[in-house]
């Protein structure tokens, strides 16, 4: 039956290339090239399959204010502390010099170019001998039992030991046949006081209706619905743009296909009743005098286009493709507004105006991002699932496997229109450690990654983890993803070298390569806050 499974794909479209490996990974994301890099190694031979023509993901698509700074950084080691001095060399080697030391753990920004991340990423790649096939969606696999034989994408066959899905949106691992959800789940199914509904912001005191009682554009539903209940809406999407006030390197935003101001009416009456709104769209400096631009996770309208996310995962390629187009028309739509539009306050019009795309990044794509910021897709239910209390209260595993610290973040899910104005719904606002600048620190185990033996025995998958909303919403920045996919390709290399599937892989084993390849696997001692020096009392 195997064969003639397979003799049925090799003629259902001619093959230009097969490939085999002991290691595959399935995503060249920051988690996957981490996966590919560690994995080769430690001596297996290692293909890095990419279904864009992009390399990077977000860490070398426009995400270039490291989400590190709001970490333990001490606790990020591995790769990523290499692939981050690896970009302080390129930069020392031109002369510039950066605001910040690789070396010193504290919380100041670190920053970088997107050219020079991808510079860096393709070094490294090369330099362990990881195989990189861009262009390589995933249209099947084939399975013996619980274990993947071979995937096929629009290029080929390739098979391999081991498998590691490292997509944002757990591609691999849907169509393995491992059990996956989407979505935010009640308060009740794990007892997390953050999941279920959310509105930490202000409600808008705006109509969100038009003249016909209908809702106008950019309003995702008009009921709340019960606020313990869990949701099917994924947190938005947008681009990360690499942008420039530069004269000389500053390239003009093009013209959106199409542009409709009126529907732009739910904006234009929120800036007519909230004159001193903030800017809409989040810039951080980045060297080479550019902005990194990011939907602002306080801001009421911002780069990510509310409601338009839940879909994403369940689409194919084509569908897919229009969505990316639909994010960057209403990213453009909404930056001609911003410039142009009296209702906008002057001070952001002139603000947005001085605005270009980089004319030194990414020229393939006329200088737009070729990544879209998918912040949250699939998550599988693993062999174990994180959720809140082990984030907030319960840090400690037996099988860690990386440290995690960012803060519990979610931006807004959906956009409500009630009889007495509009809320943003789904947002967690930052949960930090009192009194410091980062999240609390926690132990990612070893099982969050693996699925269960009965559904696939030599499948990893450590961006799409076993986790709720709440506490993927710690999880999901290109920091933790890259310390753990830097141990996913280790266990891989040493699964497929002992023949054993990844549930059987020996932890003590794992756990003396992941300390041999700089991984922290003990959460932090940190040292205790300064002490606020008491007010002396004045006498008369």
């Amino acid at each position: 039956m195997r064969l003639l499974l397979v003799l049925g794909l090799l003629l259902a479209s001619p093959l230009t290339q097969a490939e085999e490996a002991d290691v595959i990974v399935y995503g060249a994301t920051p988690g996957g090239f981490c996966a590919a890099i560690a994995a080769a190694r430690e001596g297996a031979k290692v293909l890095l399959l990419e279904p864009s023509a992009h390399v990077g993901g977000v860490n070398t698509g426009g995400l270039s204010f490291s989400d590190s700074n709001q970490t333990v950084r001490s606790t990020l080691l591995g790769l990523f502390e290499e692939w981050h001095q690896h970009i302080a060399a390129d930069y020392a080697a031109r002369g510039v010099k950066l605001p910040y030391y690789v070396a010193t753990k504290n919380n100041v920004v670190w920053t970088y170019e997107p050219h020079v991340a991808a510079r860096v990423t393709n070094a490294m790649l090369k330099e362990a001998g990881v195989t990189v096939l861009t262009k390589q969606p995933l249209e099947s696999i084939e399975k013996e039992g619980t274990k993947i034989v071979s995937l096929r994408t629009s290029a080929g066959v390739h098979t391999a030991k081991v498998f590691i899905d490292t997509t944002y949106e757990g591609d691999l691992l849907a169509k393995s046949g491992v059990v996956w959800h989407l979505g935010r789940e009640s308060r009740d199914e794990y007892g997390e006081s953050l999941a279920g509904r959310q509105y930490p912001k202000q409600k808008m005191e705006i109509n969100g209706f038009d003249a016909n009682g209908l809702p106008l554009p950019f309003i995702t539903t008009v009921s709340q619905g019960d606020d313990n209940a869990g949701e099917q809406t994924v947190m938005v999407y947008s681009f990360r743009l690499c942008l420039t006030k530069d004269p000389a390197n500053r390239v003009p935003f093009p013209e959106p296909k199409a542009y409709d101001a009126a529907r732009f009416e739910l904006v234009r009456r929120y800036f007519q009743k909230y004159p001193n709104a903030p800017l809409p769209w989040d810039l951080y400096p980045l060297p080479g005098d550019k902005f990194d631009a990011n939907n602002g996770i306080g801001k009421m309208f911002s780069m990510g286009l509310v409601g338009e996310a839940n879909g994403w995962c369940a689409s194919d390629p084509k569908g897919r493709s229009a969505l990316w187009e639909k994010h960057k028309q209403y990213t453009l739509e909404f930056y001609q507004f911003l410039t142009t539009d009296e209702a906008v306050p002057a001070k952001i019009r002139a603000t947005m105006a001085e605005l270009g795309l980089c004319r030194d990044e990414f020229p393939d794509t006329g200088h737009w991002s070729p990544q879209l910021y998918v912040r949250e897709g699939r998550r599988m239910d693993g062999r174990y699932t994180l959720t809140q209390k082990d984030v907030l209260e319960q840090p400690l595993k037996d099988d860690p496997i990386a440290v995690s610290s960012f803060p519990i973040d979610s931006h807004d899910c959906r956009r409500i229109a009630l009889p007495d104005g509009v809320l943003n719904e789904g947002t967690i606002l930052p949960v930090r450690m009192p009194g410091r600048p980062h999240g609390y620190a926690y132990h990612i185990p070893y099982r969050a990654i693996t699925p269960s033996a009965s559904e696939c025995s030599n499948l990893l998958v450590p961006v799409a983890l076993s986790a709720t909303h709440v506490a993927y919403s710690s999880v999901r920045v290109e920091p933790t993803w890259m310390a753990i996919g830097q141990s996913a390709g280790i266990a891989a290399a040493l699964a497929a070298k002992a023949g054993v599937t990844v549930q059987a892989l020996d932890y003590a084993k794992l756990r003396e390569r992941l300390l041999a390849q700089h991984q922290v696997l003990d959460l932090p001692i940190l040292s205790p806050l300064p002490q606020s020096k008491p007010q002396s009392k004045k006498t008369k």
